[in-house]
């Protein structure tokens, strides 16, 4: 679903937005680095970008927001840093809950979260139950997330379910598959951003990017502004989505 721009904001009154922008913030070391700054202040500066964008898409009419926030993979980094990121979730959800209930923003978090703490498991359960209700933005957090995972996981809860008996092998389709997926009923997005010039998903959003349009932006995460989230916007409108159709 595209949603029209309003002229106030944007000098192209006719520009469409998408429902459903997910992001790789991408390049938070990098930032750091060029800047003579220790690691964590990039990590630091990502995570307060991250809360200027997410307003951004609230003015902008974006109705969702898929961030990738700590990937299966980044378990593997130092564990100073590893437990650094952990905590920066912990904060964020502490600074923000409040603004989550005043902007009406809806919290999901999307990731195997076995390897995180219960007390934050449970932070992030009780902030995801207060804001469930939320209708102006629903900022769709990946921690801890795989989408090789994410699809394993969900085939072993098919498998289980034609041995039990519950479902029987020809009912499995496409539908079906996204039910046992993190988040199945959020939509697909509509694009997807990259920051930082690499040109990878990374392990993010197999199964959901299907036909996702995809922008890969050179500017570091902590540096990825609101006009570049508009010309992102505005590329994807020069888009022809067809979906393997003529």
């Amino acid at each position: 679903m595209l949603r029209k721009l309003k002229k106030k904001q944007n000098k192209s009154p006719n520009l469409k937005i998408p429902e459903h922008i997910a992001i790789i913030m991408d390049g938070n070391a990098r930032w750091a680095k060029t800047k003579a700054l220790p690691l964590q202040m990039g990590h630091k500066s990502g995570a307060q970008n991250l809360k200027k964008i997410s307003q951004d898409c609230i003015e902008l009419g974006v109705k969702i927001l898929s961030v990738y926030a700590f990937s299966t993979e980044n378990w593997n980094r130092p564990k100073k840093e590893v437990s650094y990121l952990i905590k920066l979730l912990e904060d964020y959800l502490d600074n923000q809950k409040n603004d989550f209930l005043k902007k009406n923003i809806r919290l999901t978090v999307s990731g195997d979260l076995t390897k995180v703490e219960e007390n934050l498991r449970q932070k992030i359960q009780d902030i995801s139950e207060k804001t469930k209700n939320n209708k102006v933005l629903i900022l769709n957090v990946a921690f801890s997330y795989g989408s090789r995972h994410e699809i394993i996981e969900a085939t072993k809860k098919i498998a289980l379910a034609v041995s039990n008996n519950d479902i029987k092998l020809e009912e499995i389709d496409e539908d079906l598959f996204k039910k046992n997926l993190y988040q199945p009923d959020i939509p697909d997005p509509d694009l997807l951003i990259r920051t930082a010039g690499d040109l990878r998903l990374s392990n993010f959003f197999l199964w959901q990017a299907a036909y996702t349009e995809l922008y890969f932006s050179e500017v570091y995460w902590p540096d990825f502004a609101k006009k570049n989230l508009l010309e992102a916007i505005e590329n994807f409108n020069q888009r022809e989505r067809r979906y393997g159709k003529r």
